[in-house]
């Protein structure tokens, strides 16, 4: 008999429409031999000031909807100089003004630290749901640099990466300072724990 790669129970659907979000959570999940699927469905993201508010909203709706074992993610680029803007607002920002627009809004500003925050929703088979928390800190870079990732990342240098931003980094190095692998840490060791 062949032994299953993930024991049967050990998969999650990641609720979202960023393949590149998925692929980074993909990799991460399956150090834990932690299986996801990428599960999309069309839900009313909700504006709120906190990104667990946003996060736990979309989770219910999303398991509302397929009665599935699912997380969404809701993440933010919360720039200290800017009072944290763009925060939870972070993809409405970055489909209006982009890098671009946040490298005009930091011009001759000195203070470049920045966190980038993630919380993670879970949604068990039973339907209960639980939050896990990520956030990395750094600096806003002060031109845009490289080719991997995705928004915000050409402008985000993690702090302890050698001065690198996020999209001068392949997937194994990003996952090792980014906040959204942090919170996926975080509810693997819980998934695994049960």
């Amino acid at each position: 008999m062949v032994k299953e790669k993930f024991p049967l129970g050990r998969i999650v659907f990641f609720v979202t429409e960023n393949v590149h979000k998925f692929k980074e959570a993909r990799a991460l999940l399956a150090k834990y031999e932690i299986a996801a699927a990428m599960l999309r469905i069309k839900s009313a993201e909700i504006q709120d000031d906190k990104l667990e508010n946003i996060a736990r909203t979309s989770a219910l709706e999303a398991f509302g909807k397929s009665g599935l074992p699912l997380i969404v993610e809701d993440a933010g680029l919360f720039i200290s100089a800017l009072n944290g803007f763009p925060g939870p607002y972070s993809s409405y920002v970055y489909k209006t003004i982009g890098n671009k627009g946040i490298l005009r809004l930091m011009e001759g500003i000195a203070n470049r630290r920045a966190q980038f925050r993630s919380a993670i929703a879970y949604c068990s088979p039973d339907g209960s749901l639980e939050l896990f928390l990520g956030i990395t800190e750094g600096n806003i870079a002060e031109e845009t640099r490289g080719s991997q990732g995705f928004g915000f990342d050409p402008i985000f240098e993690p702090s302890g990466s050698d001065g690198r931003a996020f999209a001068e980094l392949d997937t194994d190095e990003k996952n090792m300072f980014s906040h959204r692998s942090r919170a996926l840490t975080k509810f693997a060791e819980h998934y695994r724990s049960w």
